[in-house]
């Protein structure tokens, strides 16, 4: 698609439900490379070089934002 840019890369399929769920409810534009193909062929993940998280240029930063809140430690207050 045109104007999308790969944001992360990832090995598996699980790794990639949580994002999923937060990026639709932000409404924003995304798709998968390369998803349905390993999870019917996991075993091609370095061949195809993963599942690619793509987004549009325009929504590059606010996705950066959410992946980098997921990767930071769990806070409880």
């Amino acid at each position: 698609m045109k104007g999308f840019k790969t944001i992360a890369v990832f090995n598996y399929q699980h790794e990639t439900v949580v994002l999923k769920h937060l990026l639709e409810q932000e409404e924003i534009p995304f798709y998968f490379e390369n998803e349905t193909t390993l999870s019917v062929v996991p075993f091609y993940a370095t061949a195809l070089g993963g599942i690619k998280l793509k987004v549009h240029t325009t929504d590059f930063e606010r996705v950066q934002s959410i992946i980098d809140n997921l990767n930071s430690p769990l806070r409880i207050v």
